[in-house]
């Protein structure tokens, strides 16, 4: 039996906007800061190189560093914690210079 359409080469570990919906953004305050970002569902960063940025990521969970600039990840399923610490190792929200977080559930491909 023929297809009326084409079938699109993917291969499965190419993400989709459905497989990835949400959107979380972590933005440096210029201050040398570590933090750990985990989720119930799957996690990818959005960088050339992970590594290169100082992100190791398994499974739902990232954790890296930022002092400047934004790092961005792509998640399906719902944030399950964030933690912050500065370069003194004081938590959010008793530091003034640990990154912003953005969730944004549902967000479109940039």
């Amino acid at each position: 039996m023929a297809r009326d359409t084409p079938v699109q080469n993917r291969t499965d570990s190419e993400p989709t906007d459905t497989q990835l919906p949400n959107l979380v953004t972590i933005v440096g305050r210029g201050v040398p800061s570590n933090y750990e970002v985990a989720v119930d569902g799957d996690l990818e960063m959005l960088a050339a190189d992970p590594v290169a940025e100082g992100t190791v990521i398994s499974g739902g969970v990232a954790e890296g560093s930022i002092d400047v600039g934004v790092q961005r990840f792509r998640f399906s399923g719902e944030m399950a914690n964030v933690r912050l610490v500065d370069w003194n190792g004081n938590q959010a929200p008793d530091s003034a210079s640990v990154p912003t977080v953005h969730v944004e559930y549902g967000a479109p491909q940039r």
